[in-house]
C-alpha cells in the first residue's frame, strides 16, 4: 500500500504558510489505518524496551494499539492539569509562547527503556520536550518513531543521537 497518498493535505491550516498532513484520512480508511500500525510495529519491534511513550494527543492513537502488539506498557504525556496524579514537568516553547508537558512521577522507573511513538516529526521540539520527561525519571529513550516524518523541516537534526524512525516521508511542502 502507498500510505503516503492516503494523507490530505490542508493548506494554510492552521494559520498561513503551513501544509498541515492530516492523518484522519488514515484513520478512516480501516486498510490504510491497521497498514499505518503494522508499519510502526515494524519499525520498533527490533528494539529492545520496556514501554511505549504516547504524547498528547495523536500519539495516543498510535502508540496505544503498538504497545498491544508488542505487549508492552503505555505512559502518556499530557498537557499541563490532565493527568490525576502527582507530575513531573517540563516547559517548551511553542511559536507563540510556551506550554508545559506532563508525566506521572511513577510512570517510568529508573533503568527502564523507552520508544516514543508520535504522528508527525516536523521540528523535533515537542519531541525533545518528551525526551526531557522520560530522562527525569531516570528512563532510557531507545527509539523514536514517527508515522510521518516532514524531512524539509529536519527535525531529526535536534534529535541527534537517538535512533530516529518514521513510515512516511514528505520531502517537500506543498506550499
Amino acid at each position: 500500500m502507498n500510505l503516503k497518498e492516503k494523507f490530505r493535505h490542508v493548506l494554510n491550516f492552521p494559520k498561513e504558510g503551513i501544509d498541515f498532513i492530516d492523518i484522519t484520512t488514515v484513520l478512516q480508511d480501516k486498510d490504510a489505518f491497521k497498514y499505518a500500525i503494522d508499519s510502526l510495529v515494524n519499525l520498533v519491534k527490533d528494539l529492545d524496551f520496556d514501554l511505549i511513550v504516547g504524547p498528547e494527543s495523536r500519539g495516543f492513537i498510535f502508540g496505544a494499539p503498538v504497545a498491544y502488539v508488542l505487549n508492552k506498557g503505555l505512559v502518556l504525556v499530557r498537557k499541563k492539569g490532565k493527568l490525576p496524579y502527582k507530575t513531573v514537568s517540563v516547559e517548551y516553547e511553542l511559536e507563540y509562547g510556551k506550554d508545559i508537558l506532563e508525566m506521572h512521577i511513577d510512570a517510568i522507573q529508573p533503568g527502564q527503556k523507552v520508544v516514543i511513538i508520535d504522528d508527525l516529526l516536523a521540528t523535533g521540539g515537542t519531541t525533545l520536550s518528551n525526551i526531557k520527561l522520560v530522562e527525569k525519571l531516570g528512563g532510557k529513550v531507545v527509539g523514536i518513531a514517527y508515522l510521518v516524518e516532514l524531512t524539509y523541516l529536519n527535525g531529526r537534526e535536534n534529535l541527534k543521537g537517538y535512533d530516529v524512525r518514521s513510515v512516511v516521508q514528505f520531502e517537500s511542502s506543498l506550499i
